[in-house]
């Protein structure tokens, strides 16, 4: 992809779901820059570029079964796209540990995503 390709950031952002709930890693790391700046929330940290992320989702995965959902797509002033996410998180025997609605804050260029974020939601 060429940076004067366009892409819809909300089919960007599906297809990235998507490949996430399926557990598809190499799916999930092509609609990401090589320089990606990812939250890792269970450290508390930053991760930057595919690798790191690889990794992250690679040990997630094998200490807990997440699934997320989103729920809808809106702009905010600085162009970022805020994803409202409907969260459900189990351990491996299917015990639910979390269900809960969160916002992923994504920061889409050149049709990949440089940067996401993420908000917990007042209920």
């Amino acid at each position: 992809m060429t940076s004067n390709d366009w892409v819809d950031p909300t089919e960007l952002l599906q297809r990235m779901y998507t490949a996430f709930n399926s557990r598809n890693i190499d799916e999930l790391l092509a609609t990401m820059s090589p320089d990606v700046d990812w939250p890792d929330m269970i450290e508390g940290t930053r991760l930057h570029g595919p690798a790191q992320v690889r990794t992250y989702w690679l040990r997630q995965f094998d200490t807990i079964d997440p699934h997320v959902e989103p729920q809808g797509f809106t702009l905010d002033p600085d162009g970022r796209i805020i994803t409202d996410v409907h969260q459900v998180v189990r351990n491996h025997a299917g015990e639910t540990l979390a269900d809960q609605m969160v916002q992923h804050v994504y920061t889409i260029r050149n049709g990949l995503i440089e940067r996401m974020d993420v908000q917990t939601v007042e209920q």
